[in-house]
């Protein structure tokens, strides 16, 4: 760390994150409601919080902050609402209809449901227009672009008020001249026009994914450019001197004017630092197979890293949009504390994806709310204290829990009120439970081979009791667990994403020197980006990918390679990586067919330095970390438990804790089910694990 403090900041649809880490290795996590109509409000709350805990002004822990880093959910839910702004396409005449014609049928799981119906059209058909030109698939122009047809095009769009264009056209990854002349007279009638240029954004083969990737980065253009410009200018108010730098889908930090011109970046902002948070407080236990799950007020998130690695996406249908660009793959689900329990119109119990949000947020809140909530279960169960959340600062009304459930709930069951919060419970982990499988079994992993890791505010209460309908004997919750995607943000690298287009048979006859020319081109670009940013070349690391497939498919497969120069002799390598992958994939591999390369990837990260936490220590009594004693329901009989109640600002490393037990953190509370033992390990990091049975 160059200067005094570190500060990430993860505003969700419920909460605002803040952590906060210092020379000295202190890092703290802060917790403020979230402000969705102005997101610095929430900042500022955040700010005032801090500031009253350490006695510094706000503006003393901006100017002395070295990385101030934004993750924010605003370009998801942008997406999720339908509230970005409209998209005028220009694309090759005949190609008007791509976005809806999609890729020949419907999403997995609805292409024999003639009832689903189509997608929202982010850019609507009367303002897409089919241009005159024609580039071919070697990059010759085998018709002229029609430059009338463009200006005619622009007028459409001045007279409807659209304000972003998108432009894509066939082949233009192999010649960008028509996108780029497009642009230019856009630009002349258009002078305040927002303009994404596909080959620009996405320089890859596939053109359904170039357009509707471009089109969504258009949509969203406007409202991330607000939100970074009123971001920057609070930070610069309080006497910033970085860039902030906004965490992006891919899994790195990038700058705020990055983001605002790779909007489609900012999709997944918020949960996709948590696989590198997962794998730092897992690195103790040498841990590399983690499944990270982020139980929030609104949503719930999971990643899996498998063997170090987290899994990204690539060319999926996100939110029913075709997007190209790399992902975190995150699995998201309507299931957190502020998940409203009804009853369908069958009788049964379900639980979410409405929420209670914020605001008024569950009952328990006493902010007006008077859906039953998944929080307000927990209150109920015993789980959370009655004394309020946030040591304090978020009071909790335990009579309106009750009541909430016991009208909406209860009553029309015809059930005890325990009965009923056990049964609400109960579904959404089953929800979450359905949502691990899908990013472990149905990918092939066996969830038993993996370790869990708990994030979120929400997670604690449920971590056990999912990790046992799972199978998975290990769990591991940081003290930072509540804020543990912000506190991803502060230990991750800058990093950018760059690719190209080169389809080209690797054979004896294959120019390699034009391989190596596309990679060393890309990659100097991304250098000079990173230099730009302030990082010197020794802090800079380079990682290659190829797609590749054989002969004759249409679908490629991603191979990571080093940054040696291809030749006869290297490309063997590469070729032996590529059918191991496809082995690894399909179960089969054809060594003796052709093999093809269609797109290159080289992905540039700028090093930061990390902030390491200060180690726990091992001088204190277990006995004086118990704090009260509290009755616990762990099953649907509704029967309780008197369980012990631990402070864990006052456990030290090595104490072990026998389930049932509840552990209460600042800002989170951890729930010990009956059957684990749990042991605080001086990295501040609590394993909880499976007791065996003799």
């Amino acid at each position: 760390m160059r200067s005094h403090y570190r500060l990430g900041i993860d505003a969700g649809g419920t909460f605002t994150d803040f952590v906060l880490a210092d020379k000295s290795s202190n890092v703290k996590i802060y917790k403020t409601p979230s402000t969705p109509n102005d997101p610095t409000k929430a900042i500022e709350n955040g700010l005032a919080l801090i500031s009253e805990d350490l006695n510094v002004n706000p503006e003393d822990i901006v100017s002395q902050s070295d990385l101030c880093i934004n993750g924010t959910t605003v370009g998801l839910n942008a997406l999720i609402q339908h509230k970005g702004s409209l998209v005028g396409l220009i694309c090759t005449k005949g190609h008007e209809d791509s976005i809806e014609i999609r890729l020949g049928h419907k999403e997995d799981g609805y292409r024999y449901d003639p009832d689903y119906p189509p997608a929202v059209m982010l850019a609507p058909r009367y303002l897409r227009r089919g241009i005159g030109e024609r580039i071919i698939s070697d990059g010759t122009i085998k018709t002229p672009l029609n430059e009338n047809d463009v200006r005619e095009a622009c007028k459409l769009f001045i007279n409807n008020d659209i304000k972003t264009i998108a432009v894509s056209f066939i082949w233009s990854v192999l010649n960008p001249t028509h996108e780029i002349r497009a642009a230019q007279i856009i630009k002349e009638m258009m002078p305040d026009a927002i303009i994404t240029i596909g080959s620009k954004l996405y320089p890859q083969i596939r053109e359904y994914t170039r357009t509707s990737t471009a089109i969504t980065n258009a949509y969203l253009s406007p409202i991330l450019r607000n939100y970074v410009s009123a971001i920057n200018e609070y930070f610069i108010n309080l006497g910033g001197k970085n860039n902030v730098r906004y965490f992006q889908s891919n899994g790195g930090l990038a700058t705020g004017k990055v983001m605002s011109e790779r909007s489609v970046y900012a999709i997944n902002s918020g949960p996709a630092s948590a696989p590198q948070a997962g794998l730092s407080v897992s690195n103790p236990f040498d841990y590399k197979n983690i499944i990270t799950v982020d139980m929030g007020g609104t949503s719930f998130d999971i990643t899996l890293t498998k063997d170090g690695n987290t899994n990204l996406n690539k060319n999926i249908d996100f939110l029913r949009y075709r997007i190209g660009i790399p992902m975190i793959q995150v699995e998201t689900l309507g299931a957190g504390g502020g998940s409203i329990g009804w009853i369908d119109e069958m009788g049964l119990l379900q639980v979410g994806p409405q929420s209670a949000g914020a605001d008024p947020g569950p009952a328990c809140y006493n902010k007006g709310g008077n859906d039953p909530t998944v929080s307000d279960a927990n209150l109920v169960l015993g789980y959370l204290n009655p004394d309020g959340l946030i040591g304090g600062k978020l009071p909790l009304n335990y009579e309106n829990a009750f009541n909430s459930i016991e009208e909406k709930i209860a009553k029309p069951l015809n059930m005890s009120v325990e009965k009923a919060a056990y049964g609400m419970f109960t579904i959404v982990n089953n929800n979450m439970v359905n949502g691990i499988r899908r990013v472990s079994v149905e990918r092939g992993y066996d969830p038993r081979d993996f370790v869990l890791v708990a994030a979120g505010g929400a997670t604690g209460a449920h971590i056990t009791s999912l990790a046992s309908e799972m199978g998975i004997n290990t769990v591991i919750v940081s003290k930072l667990s509540s804020g543990l995607c912000a506190y991803g943000q502060i230990i991750s690298d800058v990093k950018y994403n760059y690719m190209a287009t080169i389809p080209i048979r690797l054979n004896e006859n294959c120019d390699y020197e034009k391989i190596n020319k596309l990679f060393k081109d890309i990659e100097f670009k991304g250098r000079e980006h990173l230099k730009n940013d302030g990082f010197d070349e020794e802090k800079i690391d380079v990682y290659r990918s190829m797609e590749m497939r054989y002969l004759g498919q249409i679908h490629e497969c991603t191979v990571n390679v080093e940054t040696f120069d291809i030749d006869n002799e290297t490309i063997k390598k590469v070729k032996d990586a590529f059918h191991k992958r496809h082995e690894e994939l399909y179960t089969y591999s054809e060594l003796q067919s052709p093999v093809e390369l269609v797109n290159i990837e080289s992905t540039l990260y700028g090093r930061i330095d990390r902030p390491t936490p200060a180690e726990i220590e091992s001088d204190a009594l277990l006995k004086d970390a118990v704090k009260s004693f509290r009755n616990l329901i762990f099953s649907n009989s509704g029967e309780s438990i008197k369980t012990p109640v631990y402070d864990g600002n006052f456990l030290s490393a090595g104490h072990q804790i026998y389930g049932p037990a509840v552990i209460e953190e600042d800002t989170t509370t951890l729930v010990i089910e009956p059957g684990w033992t749990l042991e605080l390990h001086k990295s501040g990091t609590y394993i909880i694990k499976l007791k065996k049975i003799n």
